[in-house]
């Protein structure tokens, strides 16, 4: 069961910012499903997810909202 973390509303930097903090958490191989509105999230959260060693499974944007799944990585 994925984690989910809702940044919807907030502005850059936040949710970057946010789900780097969530994700430095999480034990490696757990998903983390993040749901964002900014904009610049579409090209943040693709190069945090590459710079931590994450994947990321997925980016949906529908209704305005951007969803990323990202599966933690071996750390």
């Amino acid at each position: 069961m994925p984690i989910e973390l809702d940044l919807r509303g907030l502005k850059c930097p936040l949710p970057v910012l946010r789900t780097r903090k969530v994700l430095r958490g999480l034990p490696p191989g757990t998903r983390l499903v993040v749901a964002c509105t900014d904009p610049m999230a579409a090209i943040d959260i693709p190069n945090l997810v590459r710079e931590e060693g994450d994947r990321l499974d997925a980016q949906e944007r529908a209704d305005g909202t951007l969803r990323f799944t990202i599966r933690r990585g071996g750390g």
